[in-house]
Formats: structure tokens, sequence, C-alpha cells
């Protein structure tokens, strides 16, 4: 059975083999009002359970706008792999509200939930010249298995700090630290990887989640723009699949305008515009499914058995020239 994209109502009526992973992209309007933006997302993870998908993947910084000013304001203190629901109000993230609404949605319906990334804020041991604790903002992603329990983190490796004259000029390095792990998960579905967004760019980090940690599929949470986007975000998602024999995910936020009378809040950030288009690209590298810029849920079948089939017929990995060129894990 090969991969296939269904419509929504399909999905409702129809169950997943153990051997086909049904995913939900979440691609929904993202606010400057974080309370809404936490509602919004536990209402499009229940509208994918309805669907039938056992996983579910958010955008890229969902929960407030995507500014570098913006970073540290809507950072809050996240926790860490192993961490659960027990004894919440007594944990050092018990104030963080994303983290809390990804672990309770998991739990109670039962789902995986790759929380596409919120900012994190880090209280380090190191002192500044004034003696206080110095703190780091990361742009971070946190997945929870159905037990409500955190099972993964990953901070956004790759800095976007881009300059394209006239167009774009953003560069996250301004307010963000840069992460340090090759993020990954054990499943019923195989070993999955996790990056975000401009992470995608650097083919050495999905070799390294294929050839390393024998991934089955790539997710990249992302906010690719309206010059990066159209130019290279299907592109990438292709190459990264093909490369590795891989189902790559990405989830984006769903595109806004900027408002033409802004009040002073919508006027407190730059407002950045996203390019939309969430896509599941196959290891064969078909799209399975994709959508537009508007909100919308994204359905897909991973059938794992068409991945086997593509390892088996062409059989990169047990053809590389390790006597001549190799990747090292050093996170």
């Amino acid at each position: 059975m090969s991969s296939s994209s269904i419509t929504e109502e399909e999905a409702s009526s129809q169950s997943s083999p153990s051997s086909t992973l049904r995913i939900a992209l979440c691609q929904f309007n993202v606010t400057h009002d974080k309370e809404k933006n936490e509602e919004t997302a536990r209402s499009f993870l229940e509208r994918s359970k309805e669907k039938g998908a056992i996983m579910a993947v958010l955008p890229e910084i969902w929960n407030g706008p995507y500014a570098t000013t913006a970073f540290g304001e809507y950072a809050e203190t996240l926790p860490d792999i192993g961490d659960d629901l027990t004894d919440v109000d007594k944990s050092k993230w018990s104030s963080s509200s994303a983290s809390r609404m990804l672990m309770n949605a998991a739990k109670d319906l039962d789902m995986w939930i790759v929380g596409g990334s919120v900012s994190e804020r880090v209280v380090t041991d190191e002192e500044d010249d004034e003696g206080k604790k110095i703190e780091k903002i990361y742009n971070t992603c946190l997945v929870s298995n159905p037990d409500g329990c955190v099972v993964a983190k990953h901070r956004k490796v790759h800095m976007f700090d881009i300059d394209v004259p006239g167009k774009i000029t953003f560069f996250e390095s301004e307010t963000l630290t840069p992460g340090s792990t090759v993020s990954h998960f054990e499943s019923p579905y195989g070993e999955i990887g996790v990056g975000i967004c401009y992470d995608i760019r650097f083919a050495e980090y999905a070799i390294l989640l294929r050839q390393k940690h024998n991934c089955s599929v790539l997710i990249y949470p992302g906010a690719f723009n309206m010059v990066t986007g159209p130019a290279h975000w299907e592109l990438l998602q292709k190459a990264r699949a093909i490369d590795n024999q891989c189902y790559v995910v990405t989830a984006s936020p769903a595109r806004t305008e900027e408002p033409a009378d802004s009040d002073d809040e919508t006027k407190k950030y730059p407002h950045y515009t996203a390019w939309g288009h969430s896509t599941v690209i196959s290891p064969w590298g078909d799209v399975v499914a994709t959508t537009d810029e508007k909100e919308s849920i994204v359905i897909a079948d991973l059938d794992l058995t068409r991945l086997e089939e593509v390892r088996r017929n062409i059989p990169i990995a047990d053809q590389r020239r390790t006597d001549m060129y190799a990747l090292e894990d050093l996170s």
C-alpha cells in the first residue's frame, strides 16, 4: 500500500493499521494573545483526534508573535525530558501554560504531540558583571507521549540569521541561543527525528538522524516566510526526504497579513508573514499531503511499509563510502 493524502471527511471514518502512522499538521493563525493561541492549539488538537490522528504537530512559535523582540516576553520555563504531570504544581515549570496545555492534551486525547515550538527561558549558573544570573532564550519544541510525559526536547540548533537585501532581514541570534542536541524519540512507529524550521537547510543534521539514529520520520515545525517559502520550502523537504529515505513532515502557522489599521498591540512587534503550506513528503520525494496558506488540518497516513520498500530497492544506507567520509554525532 502506498502513502496517500486523504480528505478530512474520509479521515473521520478510517482507522490506521499498526504499520501506518496517521499524522495531523495543525496550521492555524497565531495572534498576540497567548491565551487565545493556547485555546486555538487545543481546539486543533481535539479536531485532529476526531479525524483519527495518532500524532499531531503544531507550528513553530505558535503561542506568540514570531519576532525577536517578542521571544523574551512570551518565553516560559519548560519541562525536561522525563517530566510528566505528576506533582506539576511543585515543578519549576508549573507556570508554563504552553507545556501544561500540550501535556494535558496528549494525555486527555491519548495522542503523541510534537508541540511545534515556543520560546524557552533558562536561568543559567553564569553571572553578568553585576552579579545577576544570566538568562538564555531558546526556540524549543517539546514532544509528549500519550501519557503526557515529555519524551523529547529540541532547542533549535541553527539560528535563522539572514539578510536578503530589499526582501527580508531577520536575526534570531539577537535574542535566541542555539541548541546543541540531535533530537529524536522512540515511538511504536520507529525512531522519529525533530528539527525546527531553519534546521532543515542543514543536510548534515538530517543525515545524523537517519544514519546514527535510524529515524523513519523527520519532523520540522517551521515558519518560512514569503521570500524563502515559495523558493525553498517544498524543495528542502523533498531533498531531506530523498537524501535519507524518510518521511519529512512540516507544520507552519497559517498566513496572516499585516493589518492595515494596526492598534497599539499589533504595532508592538514587527509583523511576520508566514508562507503556510504545511506538508508531508514521502521517502520517494512525493507530496503525500499539503495545503495552502489558510487555516487547516492536514491529515496524512505514513505507510511505513513503503518506507521499507524504498530503502530496500535503493539501499543507499549500505552503499555509503564510510572509508572515505563519515558524520559523527557530537551532541
